[in-house]
């Protein structure tokens, strides 16, 4: 079993979804099933065969966020490790192709966002910094190509 860190709003959110799922789709689901199947014949309604599989599908992602809320841990902040990047760090680096100073907050890959700033500790820059020090250069490949970055800063979200 492999520990997935999270802070406490992505747990909390990883709970919300599952108690939405549970509570609010699924009765959904059931509720189409129940109307297709009042329209008679199953073997050739095609209503049916498709509430169907979205149930199917709807009981696969519950089991999944399931499973990865079994696996989670969250972070505690007064615990983490300030001098170097890690889950939960905040790292503003320089980034030398473009001359400019970007900030990355590192978390779990499903509290990821970009648009905030917020980036998986398992994707290419993720890995990159992780475990660096301020002033470490740090060389990252991307899809694009390689990014120089320098370390500049480390601190709590």
């Amino acid at each position: 079993m492999a520990i997935n860190y999270m802070t406490k709003e992505g747990y909390e959110a990883l709970v919300k979804e599952i108690d939405n799922l549970e509570k609010v789709e699924r009765p959904k689901i059931s509720a189409q099933i129940a109307e297709a199947r009042e329209k008679g014949d199953l073997s050739e309604n095609a209503e049916y065969d498709a509430a169907k599989e979205a149930q199917g599908m709807l009981e696969m992602k519950i089991a999944k966020l399931k499973a990865m809320l079994a696996e989670s841990r969250i972070l505690d902040e007064s615990k983490v490790d300030l001098s170097k990047v890690g889950v939960l760090t905040k790292v503003t680096v320089m980034n030398f192709k473009t001359n400019a100073k970007v900030s990355y907050t590192i978390v779990s890959e499903k509290e990821a966002d970009v648009k905030t700033g917020k980036i998986s500790a398992k994707s290419p820059i993720g890995l990159g910094l992780m475990g660096k020090k301020v002033g470490d250069k740090v060389e990252v490949k991307i899809p694009a190509g390689t990014i120089s970055f320098e370390i500049l800063e480390i601190s709590l979200p």
